[in-house]
């Protein structure tokens, strides 16, 4: 056995994973299973921003890798691609040389999307919740530049490896600084809803959707880093917006919204839709994939609205629809054998409450503080109520499994 190439093999495999966004568990695990189908003892340990991987020789002499892990993508296909390839090496088991040759054909057929169709991601995604939050249809295409302008500044700062706090701080000013002055002009009725719609894109959802997943499987370092991730970047969002509000009030006056637009339930969850289309290109999922996520999103949004209507509450509407949307991409992962989380992240971002946080800052540079502690603590009681429903679908559904595993090995014995 040729342990070395094995276990290089197995690391880059992890680190691969790691670095296209995929949750802590399905690095350790694809890495474990990899190694564990060609019969090696492993040691597995994986935080987001680190990889240590140990195998033992048949005389006991333990070899290990060890692989810093940078700034996660987005890169949803690359992450069904390789779990894809760790379940053939398990069930085919080539040669170490051949697996790592396979290894390289996957990174060669990775699918991404061309920049103009990027962009254009940018650009649906800020519109379909700009009009989702009540915005008028001139207010989403000053929303969409907005998202373009997101677009642009994110891009540039991650080519030049600034931090994500920065790299947050700064679309979220420049963004809020255009949506403000589309206010300024006339141009947009509804600041509030443009600048939310294009803060949307800039939200941690991957983030969070794999801190409560990591949470699940008992990956509680992981999840909670994550979590503290999600915090800072959503502290970057409010000081961005907040910033750009003070500046704006100082200039041309304090920003004056229009109420939102009362649109029909089929109308909302068209927005939403269209908000997912974006998102799916940004998290680049393609082919079927992308349409299901869409239409998770939809179906979420609609679950949401049709509890509040029927009495429910907010708080309990976001619960049903988060356990909706957790269940669905469990369902969809099931049937096309594909990572769950390629379906969550997108399927649950109608209901992150990426309005919550910019009105909290809004009130806080305003000095409206009981405003201000209300909408921070309803904000934070909605994502943990989230958590919640993620957290009990995925817990139930992961039962499940392995039931089925238990039961699979009691027929072979």
């Amino acid at each position: 056995m040729d342990y070395n190439t094995l276990l290089d093999l197995a690391t880059d495999l992890g680190y691969e994973l790691a670095m296209c966004g995929a949750e802590t568990f399905r690095v350790e695990e694809s890495v474990s299973r990899v190694l564990g189908s060609y019969g090696v003892a492993s040691e597995v340990f994986a935080i987001p921003n680190y990889l240590i991987v140990t195998v033992m020789t048949e005389d006991g002499t333990p070899i290990t890798r060890m692989r810093r892990i940078g700034s996660h993508g987005n890169d949803l296909d690359a992450v069904e691609k390789l779990n894809a390839l760790s379940r053939a090496y398990c069930s085919r088991k080539p040669e170490p040389k051949e697996a790592q040759q396979w290894l390289e054909e996957a990174r060669a057929r990775r699918l991404s999307y061309p920049l103009p169709v990027t962009y254009l991601g940018y650009f649906l995604g800020a519109c379909g919740f700009a009009l989702l939050f009540g915005g008028s249809w001139l207010d989403s295409l000053c929303a969409g530049l907005c998202g373009i302008l997101v677009g642009f500044a994110s891009r540039f700062l991650d080519s030049r490896d600034t931090n994500p706090f920065f790299r947050t701080i700064v679309p979220a000013f420049l963004m809020a600084m255009l949506a403000y002055g589309f206010g300024a002009l006339g141009i947009a009725n509804n600041p509030d809803a443009v600048t939310i719609g294009a803060l949307m894109i800039l939200v941690p959802g991957l983030l969070f959707t794999n801190a409560m997943r990591d949470i699940i499987f008992g990956d509680t370092n992981s999840g909670i880093n994550r979590i503290v991730q999600v915090f800072l970047i959503a502290v970057a969002l409010a000081l961005g917006t907040a910033t750009a509000w003070s500046l704006t009030s100082r200039l041309w006056g304090s920003p004056v919204s229009a109420a939102a637009i009362a649109y029909s339930l089929p109308a909302q969850c068209v927005f939403a839709g269209i908000g997912c289309v974006g998102f799916s290109i940004l998290f680049n999922i393609h082919g079927p994939g992308g349409l299901l996520c869409t239409i998770g999103g939809a179906l979420s949004w609609a679950v949401y609205s049709l509890a509040l209507k029927y009495g429910l509450g907010e708080i309990p509407a976001y619960f049903w629809a988060a356990l909706f949307a957790s269940t669905y991409s469990e369902i969809m992962a099931r049937i096309r054998k594909y990572p769950a989380i390629s379906y969550l992240v997108v399927s649950i971002f109608p209901l992150i409450p990426g309005a919550g946080v910019y009105y909290s800052m809004n009130y806080a540079v305003r000095g409206e503080m009981e405003l201000f502690a209300s909408k921070g603590m309803n904000t934070a009681a909605v994502a943990g109520i989230m958590a919640v429903g993620i957290l009990l679908a995925s817990t139930v559904f992961r039962l499940y499994s392995q039931w089925k595993i238990s039961q699979l090995r009691r027929k072979r014995n």
